[in-house]
């Protein structure tokens, strides 16, 4: 069974212009343990379906289970499974990294003692250690990007939803944040849900990747099978196989259906 499943899901706004359809129909799984990157163009409605997915956003259409629960019928038990690090953190400046920790890990029902030793374990695990008693205003872009992860893992969830993790970091620390990224995979089993606009960053990391386009999915398939059916080769970019999927370049004349 698929730790992500969705059929038809859907979100239409309302305003006074009229209905705006911004996600018309996703059919989409993911498999326990995988590392998915979403892909999409700005306006494509992939924002919309995360939202969706993480509960911060009720749909308007279709079905969907995340770790088991329906998303609709029961989105607090799909809270507790899923951890979700968002484009920017929330956290209170004034606050230590230790207290920010043990907060989160209290407002998930865990009592202070393993509030605190999840901290503990947490810090050690993403090099935090010698940061948990400084204010988290003083955190350099990675640290605080590490932070956001840490705090998106303190109740072991089962699906992480990563929104842009690594924008705005440098080199060195969007490597280490790949590196975290395949290590919940290889030793925990964490499924990853990847949205990102660096698409050498999918490439590198996803499993497998779905594009989506005008609200629905375009495209679904290995990173190597989608750049041999769009581009050509398996060698080619991630780039130009996603932009000949959204229309933004033809894609080429040899291009032949490869199985996905």
């Amino acid at each position: 069974m698929p730790i992500i499943s969705t059929a038809g899901l859907a979100r239409t706004f309302t305003t006074k212009a009229g209905s705006v359809e911004a996600v018309r129909g996703i059919d989409l799984t993911v498999s326990a343990g995988e590392i998915l990157g979403f892909l999409g163009p700005n306006g494509a409605g992939k924002t919309t379906t995360l939202r969706m997915l993480t509960t911060l956003l009720a749909p308007t259409g279709g079905a969907a289970t995340v770790a088991g629960f329906d998303l609709r019928k029961d989105p607090a038990a799909v809270r507790r499974k899923i951890g979700y690090v968002a484009q920017s953190g929330g956290v209170d400046p004034q606050e230590t990294l230790r207290d920010e920790l043990v907060l989160q890990g209290r407002l998930h029902g865990r009592s202070r003692a393993d509030a605190e030793s999840r901290t503990a374990e947490l810090a050690a695990e993403l090099g935090l250690t010698e940061l948990l008693d400084r204010r988290t205003a003083a955190l350099s872009g990675g640290q605080r990007r590490r932070m956001d992860i840490a705090l998106g893992l303190i109740h072991r969830p089962e699906v992480l939803f990563l929104d842009e993790p690594t924008t705005g970091l440098d080199p060195g620390s969007r490597a280490d944040l790949w590196r975290l990224v395949r290590a919940l995979r290889d030793t925990y089993g964490t499924t990853v849900f990847l949205t990102t606009h660096y698409l050498d960053e999918a490439d590198a990391l996803a499993d497998r990747i779905v594009v989506v386009d005008k609200g629905v999915v375009a495209a679904d398939g290995t990173p190597a099978a989608l750049k041999q059916r769009y581009a050509g080769s398996p060698e080619a970019s991630l780039q130009d196989a996603f932009l000949a999927i959204t229309g933004r370049a033809p894609a080429p004349v040899d291009a032949t259906p490869v199985a996905i």
